[in-house]
């Protein structure tokens, strides 16, 4: 089957981009590694010893990242519904966080210990069609809030991805009786024309 136009000119902008390249030779997973390097160096979010959970892990790029910077006294558990190869110091569990039976098994896995992070970078597959597209999107912003409720630690931080469209401000807004501070990012390895933006909540109000 032949690719589409569109298809063909996304898979040469793809390649062109500097940051696939750079991960290639970087050896990490996704392009998506540089966006969280770059809201850790602008706001300071890992340190050796946290517990951290990555939720929507695979392929695994910000899950490097993390389990790099939280050291080996750190805790990382990364879930999704995807499989992903193994990462050294990562705790990966397959299945739907939102799902008694996934949410029993990473809470086993903490064995206990409070988080200090949980992080998203879940997006749902686009169809082009902004009707479609942002409540799909809505709604994974929604299921990370939710976890964060259920698992973090008292002062703790939410870092997930947004799409600027119906009712993401009324949504992140909402998150201030949550959290002391929230803002948002839009870090360089974020293609300009995208709508997503990353949205960093700190001092969870337990």
């Amino acid at each position: 089957m032949s690719r589409s136009k569109s298809s063909k000119q996304w898979l040469q902008e793809h390649f062109a981009d500097n940051y696939v390249r750079r991960s290639k030779a970087d050896g990490y997973r996704s392009r998506a590694s540089y966006k969280l390097l770059a809201l850790h160096e602008k706001d300071k979010l890992f340190r050796p010893g946290l517990t951290v959970v990555d939720l929507g892990a695979a392929p695994g790029g910000w899950s490097q990242v993390a389990a790099s910077l939280i050291g080996p006294g750190g805790k990382l558990i990364a879930s999704d519904i995807l499989s992903m190869e193994p990462i050294s110091g990562v705790d990966f569990i397959q299945g739907d966080f939102t799902e008694d039976e996934c949410l029993t098994r990473i809470l086993a896995s903490l064995g206990g210990r409070p988080v200090d992070l949980v992080i998203s970078d879940m997006a749902p597959n686009m169809s082009g069609m902004a009707d479609i597209d942002q409540p799909r999107a809505m709604h994974l912003m929604e299921l990370a809030a939710d976890f964060a409720r259920q698992t973090l630690n008292p002062g703790g931080t939410l870092l997930f991805k947004g799409f600027h469209g119906e009712g993401f401000d009324d949504f992140v807004r909402s998150l201030k009786h949550d959290y002391t501070a929230v803002v948002q990012r839009k870090p360089d390895a974020s293609r300009s024309r995208s709508r997503e933006v990353y949205v960093i909540a700190r001092g969870y109000k337990s």
